[in-house]
């Protein structure tokens, strides 16, 4: 209860101004809220924030070189690389001591494929060098160094190399994912056009998904229309058929597009049957663009209607009807009245489904073939042991996300996310 003790000021039965009293519910209830939410707030954490920052953080981390050639490097910064000249016999000493130390330690493998990725031949002479270092005991070291594998320990170039990649934090995996590449002095030059394949990859990807976008969009707006303006208990089973795909396995679908669409498929064989093709000239619709897009526009397609059914089902029909009635003809009511209603539920699944399909991996693997794999695919195989290259695959990776933010920046300027509904 409380109680007025001086002019103006309340206070509670035990004598705490009310003011104060409030604030100290207000901190106890916000405390409380707080502590409901830790583990929500500890689960994105775990699962989305931290690996965002371990991706990001690799794609600039470069210490295995200076780990293995621990020796070499600090005596490699001394040595000046602009005038040609190999570095001095104390270098090749201590190369030689940090490859049998790297032999025996199982890293010098993990040096050399590092190096490998950027300049081709060097993870066999890495490799190699160790068995024949073992009979050079006595020095001088320069020259019988040289002798092991000349093309490479007796280019100046590899000690630049080594040199240059023996920085702890390096920005060589994001030129690499441009298309471009370091020269031997350091400078960033674009790859060869028979070599550029990055930037292709990623305007495929961004195309491809703009188009699933847009097909899913073109598909999806007339049948959530259709389940919002039939009546509930239609449309409610018209809804389980739209969220049966859910209930299936994606590996399954997918599969099943392959089953359909390939040249002795169902497909094919349904238009060689009614007389539109002949046997021989059958479609190849499987492995190429053609089946990427089929069968991710068929796995997204609920994506698209779920966020447009739930808005349009918020629309009252009386707007139309009052349109019509005013002498609008249905286009007409449609275009003025209906749809700038639904433009909240085309940003929101237009959203949803773009950002999916561009990191898409499993489908665009299993039809996509050579023409139809988007930069997902990429990621994955730089990541397996087929490439094993996870900093190139991070870069790649922080690029995605860059181009996934800057066009949600974009749709937020142009449409803006408040006009973003889900329901």
């Amino acid at each position: 209860m409380a109680e007025i003790t001086a002019p103006g000021v309340m206070t509670t039965a035990d004598g705490t101004p009310l003011k104060v009293s409030l604030n100290r519910a207000l901190r106890r209830n916000k405390l409380r809220a707080f502590f409901w939410v830790l583990p929500l707030l500890a689960f994105l954490a775990i699962s989305f924030l931290i690996p965002i920052g371990s991706m990001m953080f690799r794609s600039v981390q470069n210490d295995i070189v200076s780990q293995v050639f621990h020796r070499t490097v600090p005596l490699l910064q001394n040595w000046d690389e602009t005038t040609g000249e190999l570095p001095d016999e104390e270098v090749f000493a201590a190369f030689r001591e940090d490859i049998l130390e790297g032999r025996e330690n199982r890293t010098i493998g993990k040096a050399a494929r590092r190096l490998n990725f950027e300049r081709s031949g060097m993870s066999s002479a890495f490799r190699s060098a160790p068995r024949k270092l073992k009979t050079v005991t006595e020095p001088p070291f320069k020259e019988q160094i040289i002798d092991i594998h000349k093309k490479t320990f007796g280019n100046v170039n590899t000690w630049r190399l080594i040199k240059r990649e023996s920085r702890l934090y390096t920005s060589t995996h994001f030129f690499a994912s441009i298309d471009m590449r370091l020269d031997d002095l350091g400078t960033p030059r674009m790859r060869p056009k028979n070599e550029r394949i990055y930037v292709k990859i990623f305007i495929r990807t961004l195309i491809l998904s703009g188009v699933i976008t847009g097909l899913c969009l073109l598909l999806g707006f007339p049948i959530a229309y259709l389940l919002a303006t039939l009546p509930t208990k239609t449309s409610n089973l018209l809804l389980i058929l739209v969220l049966l795909p859910f209930w299936t396995s994606l590996l399954v679908r997918t599969t099943s597009w392959i089953a359909i669409l390939q040249q002795q498929g169902v497909l094919n064989d349904l238009l060689v049957w009614v007389g539109i093709l002949s046997d021989e000239s059958r479609i190849r619709m499987i492995h190429n663009m053609a089946g990427t897009i089929i069968a991710m526009t068929h796995i997204l397609l609920p994506f698209m209607i779920l966020p447009l059914f739930s808005v349009m089902k918020t629309i009252p029909p009386a707007y139309m009807r009052a349109a019509l009635s005013m002498g609008a003809n249905p286009v007409l009511a449609f275009r003025k009245i209906y749809f700038p209603q639904t433009v909240p539920g085309i940003g929101a699944g237009c959203i949803l489904v773009f950002i999916i399909a561009i990191g898409y991996y499993i489908t665009p693997e299993l039809v996509g073939g050579t023409s139809g794999t988007l930069i997902s695919n990429f990621i994955a195989n730089y990541m397996s042991s087929n490439a094993l290259n996870w900093s190139l695959a991070a870069a790649l990776g922080v690029i995605l996300l860059g181009i996934v933010l800057v066009l949600y920046l974009l749709y937020d300027k142009v449409i803006g996310i408040d006009n973003m509904k889900l329901g």
